[in-house]
């Protein structure tokens, strides 16, 4: 389980299912600071096309070379198949990604989706308002009601440029786990991180 919060990204695994011993995942970057960053270095420019020219730049820099390090030193890759993000930008995006899930707490994506749904988020952001969403929903029988309440939160919480710079995170942890030969479960998690903070305190307290 990983998740993503605003300034950092915490998390970890139990290897070969001892839940005696938690194997710790951890990045300095998170949703406000990875955004907070690219902000930094559009300097004077700061238009949403500089920004979006500016994001790849950090994720493939500062960004790529932490997340390669945390996946190796945490020895995740080989031993875990199912992968759990949670955190704000996780639940916003199983929101948006499946709003006709809005009820279940957990929700599983491909890499594919979330790169799609980004590309989405970048170039027509307008097409994730409640209005929008709603209205493309074809099923009478769910709570549009309640879908558009959530999806509201979800749209008060984030603008576009942390919403960007949060979801190309995830990407870029997803693509170290995901290869041709090595294909991942992932799973979006809402409220998903009282699992790793109460196996975290524990093994702490043992200490």
């Amino acid at each position: 389980m990983i998740d993503i919060g605003s300034g950092n990204t915490k998390g970890g695994y139990f290897p070969n299912g001892n839940t005696k011993d938690l194997k710790l995942f951890e990045l300095t970057w998170g949703t406000k600071s990875t955004a907070t960053a690219t902000d930094k270095r559009c300097e004077e420019d700061k238009s949403m096309a500089n920004f979006k020219r500016q994001l790849p730049r950090i994720i493939t820099g500062a960004v790529n070379t932490e997340v390669i390090y945390a996946v190796n030193e945490s020895g995740a890759y080989n031993m875990s198949d199912n992968i759990a993000f949670s955190g704000s930008i996780s639940w916003a995006i199983a929101n948006l990604l499946f709003p006709e899930l809005i009820d279940n707490s957990v929700v599983a994506v491909t890499y594919d989706e979330v790169v799609k749904f980004n590309d989405l988020l970048a170039n027509n952001c307008a097409s994730v308002s409640d209005a929008v969403i709603i209205k493309n929903i074809k099923d009478k029988t769910l709570d549009k009601i309640g879908i558009a309440k959530e999806i509201k939160k979800v749209n008060q919480v984030f603008d576009q440029k942390s919403f960007i710079a949060g979801t190309a995170l995830l990407i870029k942890i997803m693509r170290q786990f995901e290869c041709i030969n090595e294909k991942k479960q992932f799973f979006l998690l809402k409220n998903g991180q009282v699992g790793w903070i109460s196996a975290y305190v524990d093994q702490n307290i043992g200490k």
